[in-house]
């Protein structure tokens, strides 16, 4: 549960750090949305074995994680 923490945490701070500044390429904007959804996927994944209020929990991890990835798309 640590682990998918310290992802969770590691790729929020990633999305806002890639907000404060513009890409110097579109390759950084999509390696950023990549690693967002790679962690939303893992967040759901590990919610599906979770019990209720952890899976609750992770699974709004995960939308918040597809959230950024979509407002760095754009």
């Amino acid at each position: 549960m640590k682990k998918v923490l310290i992802v969770a945490a590691a790729t929020g701070l990633m999305s806002l750090a890639a907000c404060n500044t513009t890409p110097a390429a579109n390759n950084t904007a999509e390696n950023t949305v990549e690693a967002l959804e790679n962690g939303a996927d893992l967040l759901q994944n590990e919610a599906a074995g979770a019990t209720n209020e952890a899976g609750a929990i992770l699974e709004n991890a995960a939308e918040t994680l597809d959230n950024a990835a979509a407002n760095v798309a754009e």
